[in-house]
């Protein structure tokens, strides 16, 4: 094999580097942000502070200091007191100087600089006199300022009329927009509570931004029990998004079936496998349990019946019964306007769902391969770090052989209750290597179906899987294939789903493959794929990378390369995330393609795109997850509006995947008792 690739990785398992950092960050406590309501809020009264002697002739502001010093605006001009009278202040640095045409708000900070808000943005003079002054060009994300107000905590908070910008005493720069932060858009003044809590006054009323002292460990507590409180759908306990009956109203939320059941459970058990594996919590177990449970099920629920198809085939979903009959939706009529407005090669099968043996259930066929992916990187993940036993290992086992051995019956494809294979579950080298139809997907099934075959020798021991995939390697060019998984014209291309895939992935194949050339292919794979993912601040493709690549090295006719990735590329970026992770999961709407900070990506990237697309202009990433839509990590990132309802509510494991795998390799530590 070697001859045939002529290159070689290190022979280092990297699955025996359980850490992906020299040392653990402390979980300490960080100011969440939360919108709050105003119910009873009564506005704060202005700090105490001297007067004074007199206001400069036509004075339309005045601002004072706790520690007694003045400003004011007359006209243009912002005055200070200063020597028993009010001298004009000139806004220049060494660089550069402001000459606004109007001063709209100025306040002092807890830190006793003083800012103002003008047309062309804010500046703040520091502590030793130098202004310092911050436009679009360093940030700040639009402009129309109306107002402003210090908090305690040394941030200025500025109103306008769409939005809201937090500037931090960091130099972080936070924008708040939509219905996640705000009654309305249009903010025509802003003050700040003692306790920091920011308010403001809108059209539609008042409303607050609390920060309130959160570690990782307690947001991950309020995700779980939401998820029991919200998103739990039939006694197996499937974990999805749920429904919104009135609009942003949790109290009346509802589930109902899901084309991923097994996906997003899958992937919420890998977070409750990686909870169990870091801290032994008997409640993360119990939690991980019971997805293993619900995933083994959608393998059994399809056989007998009417309509069984090979064993080993997973239900996408399931249904009772006793419901409405989900074949007068999903008609063969609409699979085949499907085929004619969307998808050439959308599949027409009756009936997409089939009835159980017992008469119980629905259970929906035409199941993908992002499915398969959710049960393989769950079911690895359970075998190791949860199973207690040979006894429950065994039953992990038995799961993993009936999907494999129905893929090695079936040339490597999903066949389903018809004889014919799913639409996107095609694994096999006469599809891959052979036709056009599949040269978008060549990479990345290719990468899928090494792993589920490394999964399946893993957990079973059975030298068949072994075997099988060495045939694809050095028979069919497997491990060539999977150097080019992601198809695309350069960053902010191709498609989340795709990449989501592709990382549960990486992370079992670089764990359990033992062959350097197709370590050394996956590993350069997954170097470069990262590289595109980069700017999306997406904690877990970084963790997925920065875990698999310690160690790794590629030699090139030049050089031996470390793929080991830098912490300095990636931590930051993942615990701002997992900081920054909003609590609120409702889908309201989001409009960012206004803003003044951002670089739109270029039409060629993504010509079919239907939405603004952009990065901040200031460093080439995606906006903060706070200012954007959060749900899966296969929702785009680039996408600048969103246009929510309110009426869905996304279930946390977005966050709790990444926190847990952070706690379990050691990026993170365990927050203090």
């Amino acid at each position: 094999m070697s001859g045939r690739l002529r290159w070689a990785g290190l022979l280092l398992c990297t699955a025996c580097l359980r850490s992906a950092t020299a040392q653990p960050l402390p979980d300490t406590a960080y100011p969440q942000q939360r919108a709050v309501p105003a119910a009873g809020h009564t506005p704060p009264a202005p700090p105490a502070s001297p007067v004074p002697p007199g206001l400069p002739a036509g004075a339309s502001l005045v601002a004072s200091s706790t520690d007694g010093r003045h400003a004011a605006v007359s006209g243009a001009r912002l005055l200070e007191w200063r020597d028993g009278r009010w001298q004009p202040l000139v806004l220049r640095n060494a660089e550069e100087g402001w000459d606004p045409s109007a001063i709209i708000a100025i306040a002092w900070d807890a830190g006793g600089r003083l800012w103002f808000a003008s047309p062309q943005g804010v500046g703040v003079r520091e502590r030793e006199g130098a202004w310092r002054f911050i436009d679009p060009g360093r940030g700040l994300p639009v402009l129309d300022l109306t107002s402003m107000a210090a908090s305690p905590d040394g941030s200025m908070w500025i109103g306008t009329r769409r939005g809201a910008i937090r500037l931090a005493p960091d130099g972080t720069i936070e924008y708040r927009q939509g219905r996640r932060w705000l009654p309305h858009d249009e903010v025509r003044a802003v003050s700040v509570d003692a306790d920091g809590t920011a308010w403001f006054d809108t059209p539609a009323g008042r409303g607050g931004i609390a920060p309130r002292a959160t570690t990782l460990a307690d947001k991950a507590a309020m995700f779980e029990a939401d998820i029991d409180r919200h998103h739990r759908r039939t006694p197996y306990g499937y974990v999805v998004e749920a429904h919104l009956k009135t609009p942003g109203d949790r109290a009346t939320a509802f589930t109902t079936d899901n084309d991923n059941d097994g996906l997003w459970t899958g992937m919420y058990g890998a977070a409750q496998a990686f909870a169990y594996g870091a801290t032994k919590r008997p409640e993360a177990r119990a939690r991980a349990r019971r997805a293993f449970e619900a995933l083994r099920f959608l393998v059994d629920v399809p056989q007998g019946g009417s309509h069984p198809p090979p064993d080993g085939f997973p239900a996408r979903s399931i249904l009772p019964t006793s419901g409405p009959d989900p074949n007068v939706q999903d008609s063969p009529e609409h699979d085949r306007r499907r085929q004619q407005s969307r998808d050439r090669a959308w599949k027409v099968i009756t009936p997409r769902w089939p009835r159980s043996a017992d008469g119980q259930w629905y259970w929906k066929s035409d199941t993908s391969s992002d499915e398969l992916d959710g049960h393989y990187f769950f079911h690895a993940l359970y075998h190791d770090l949860v199973a207690r036993d040979d006894a429950e290992r065994a039953e992990v086992a038995a799961v993993v052989r009936r999907i494999t051995d129905h893929l090695l019956a079936h040339d490597y494809t999903l066949v389903d209750h018809d004889g014919a294979p799913t639409r996107w579950g095609v694994f096999g080298p006469s599809a891959l290597n052979s036709h056009l139809q599949w040269a978008d997907e060549r990479g990345l099934n290719s990468l899928s179906m090494l792993t589920y075959l490394r999964i399946a020798h893993h957990v079973t021991g059975d030298a068949r899987y072994d075997t099988a995939a060495r045939d694809l390697v050095t028979r069919h060019g497997y491990a060539m294939n999977l150097l080019h998984p992601k198809v695309t014209a350069g960053v902010g291309g191709g498609n989340q789903s795709d990449d989501e895939m592709a990382f549960m992935n990486y992370y079992h194949l670089l764990k359990y493959e033992r062959d350097p050339v197709v370590r050394a292919a996956a590993a350069r794979s997954l170097h470069a794929y990262w590289q595109l993912e980069r700017p999306e601040r997406n904690p877990f493709f970084n963790l997925v990378a920065a875990v698999s690549l310690r160690g790794e090295t590629f030699t090139t006719a030049f050089e031996v390369e470390s793929l080991t990735l830098p912490e300095s590329a990636w931590r930051d970026d993942t615990i701002d995330t997992l900081r920054r992770f909003p609590l609120d999961l409702v889908d309201h709407g989001l409009e960012n393609a206004h803003r003044r900070d951002l670089r739109p990506i270029e039409p060629h990237i993504r010509p079919d795109a239907e939405a603004p697309l952009g990065v901040r202009a200031i460093d080439g990433k995606v906006l903060p997850v706070d200012e954007r839509m959060v749900f899966h990590w296969n929702v785009d990132p680039y996408v600048l509006d969103h246009k929510g309802r309110g009426t869905r509510l996304a279930d946390g494991t977005s966050f709790l995947l990444p926190y847990y795998m952070a706690l379990y390799h050691q990026v993170v530590a365990s927050a203090a008792p």
